[in-house]
């Protein structure tokens, strides 16, 4: 019974993109967004249940980079997608959305490089599919909650160039250090708690603004540790 369960919240986290992706083309975006935060957390504790009860597997990887691909690289691309849509003026520039789904391929090419890369067994290389996924899960909300944001977010050339540099981070060869503590000490995870702390920080003060301050302080945090080494 218990090798199932890592493969049963692996599903859960599929189920909560395929009825993201269905929920996106209704409009019902911020529901969409909250399906991706629900996905996180199944693909969390989906790696973790796996090493707690020692029952990882080959499908097991297989079916989590599937269910990554669904929740994290088509869906948030959807939600780009739209939100290309309400931002471009003139119907003859319909075309112009299409280009959120490069944040799709490139987080195909991500999610395949990751499976066949023996560097990331415990760091990233390019940012991780479901980090993107909530930095642009955060935007629909930030609009709801923050309108002053909106003409910022809802527009063509800044929805383009966020569409490029993300896709572009996606693949890039970048070290990033990765969340997963071998032991829960102080010593050998101080850059992990440190950011933790910071990221609780955030968002405790700022809420949804802070989550793409998360994003980028994970992106900078690891180029410094990398630039120390």
């Amino acid at each position: 019974m218990k090798r199932h369960i890592p493969n049963a919240l692996t599903c859960a986290n599929l189920l909560c993109g395929c009825v993201g992706i269905v929920e996106a083309f209704h409009s019902n975006i911020l529901l969409s967004c909250g399906l991706i935060g629900l996905a996180a957390v199944f693909d969390f504790f989906d790696g973790f249940a796996a090493r707690l009860l020692k029952v990882s597997s080959p499908i097991g990887k297989e079916l989590d980079s599937l269910a990554d691909m669904t929740t994290f690289g088509v869906l948030p691309a959807i939600i780009i997608y739209q939100l290309l849509v309400r931002s471009v003026p003139e119907m003859e520039d319909m075309w112009i959305p299409n280009l959120a789904f490069l944040i799709a391929v490139c987080s195909a090419l991500r999610l395949a490089k990751f499976n066949i890369d023996p560097r990331q067994s415990d760091s990233f290389i390019g940012v991780p599919t479901p980090a993107n996924a909530l930095l642009i899960a955060s935007l629909p909300f930030i609009i709801r909650f923050h309108p002053a944001w909106e003409s910022v977010i809802v527009s063509t050339p800044t929805l383009l160039i966020f569409t490029v540099v993300m896709s572009y981070l996606l693949v890039a060869e970048l070290p990033l250090f990765a969340l997963k503590f071998k032991s829960f000490g102080w010593k050998g995870n101080q850059v992990r708690y440190s950011f933790l702390l910071a990221s609780v920080l955030l968002l405790a003060t700022l809420g949804v603004l802070g989550v793409p301050l998360v994003v980028a302080l994970y992106v900078l945090m690891s180029v410094g540790v990398m630039l120390v080494k």
